[in-house]
């Protein structure tokens, strides 16, 4: 399916806006552009994380391919305010998918995004993925819709995702399809249980499988810890405003204030409780050697680089 330019600046109304009858709003694309509903500001930011994404995506990427649907399953689609959301697992997307339920509709008549049980936020159907409409409705979408993801320092992002999948008790599941694949493949004389468990991975061990040629060779890696520019493919769909986990409340109102829905709907607020900081990602890589931080960070190296993420003080490597 060929892509056009996706970053065109006319925006045509989203469906459903002139069926109504009412005068046709401006759409959250053509807001962009216009740049006088938001503080100066906050659009230089977003306008210098742009700038930095399309150079990065011309230094380092050799040659761009055409997007085909396959590409398109993490973006999801709000047809009612014109939005494309490419979501990223462990950077806040149980609440962007919540607030878009309730923009949606799906969610009735909730109007709160957090009174949206989590489970039910990510249950498949709920939201509708780009890749499930017809490449001239792709195409119009990529045109005329706001596009925008939010991403996360690449190895607090991982962390994250380790300690969420590998050391709650309740994500069996987790365990049980991947726990027992690294016991086995990653540790010396494992004892039966932890082979039939896998419920006991140390960060170390979850290193060695993500850095073993042979996983992806057998796999695609799981979105909790498959890398954004794989998921998002940022250098073949030219995002609006690219959201940062670091900055999520400014971000989100950004993009909710561009929608014209900021009176419709507010951000959840993040619980900072439990969240992984830079301490906590440095305390784990304490036991991994330069030779494998090495090798981690060539892994996830795109996704520092057209995020615009330096690297991490706490790696023994240069």
């Amino acid at each position: 399916m060929q892509k056009d330019s996706a970053g065109a600046t006319q925006a045509s109304e989203p469906p459903g806006e002139r069926s109504s009858g009412q005068k046709s709003r401006r759409s959250p694309l053509q807001t962009l552009h216009d740049g006088d509903q938001v503080e100066s500001a906050v659009q230089a930011v977003h306008q210098g994380r742009r700038e930095v994404l399309d150079e990065a995506c011309r230094s380092y990427t050799r040659k761009r391919r055409v997007l085909i649907p396959e590409d398109l399953k993490h973006v999801i689609v709000d047809d009612q305010h014109g939005l494309l959301y490419c979501y990223v697992p462990k950077v806040a997307c149980t609440n962007w998918k919540r607030v878009l339920m309730v923009l949606t509709g799906v969610a009735g008549s909730v109007r709160d995004p957090l009174a949206i049980p989590a489970n039910e936020a990510h249950i498949p159907g709920n939201l509708r993925a780009l890749s499930e409409y017809s490449a001239p409705q792709i195409n119009q979408r990529l045109r005329s819709y706001l596009k925008f993801v939010f991403v996360r320092e690449p190895f607090e992002r991982l962390v994250s995702a380790y300690r969420n999948k590998f050391t709650r008790p309740y994500n069996t599941a987790f365990h049980k399809r991947y726990g027992t694949k690294i016991v086995q493949q990653h540790r010396p004389d494992p004892r039966p249980e932890a082979l039939q468990r896998g419920n006991d991975v140390s960060f170390e061990e979850f290193v060695y499988y993500l850095v073993d040629p042979a996983t992806q060779r057998e796999e695609p890696f799981n979105e909790h810890w498959e890398r954004v520019h794989s998921l998002c493919h940022p250098c073949l769909i030219h995002y609006d405003v690219v959201g940062k986990y670091e900055t999520l409340e400014q971000d989100s109102r950004y993009v909710l204030q561009l929608a014209g829905v900021e009176d419709q709907v507010s951000f959840p607020a993040s619980s900072k409780s439990t969240r992984t900081t830079g301490d906590m990602a440095a305390q784990f890589f304490q036991n991994i050697s330069p030779f494998y931080q090495k090798k981690l960070y060539n892994l996830y190296r795109m996704d520092f680089l057209l995020f615009n993420y330096s690297l991490p003080a706490y790696l023994k490597f240069r």
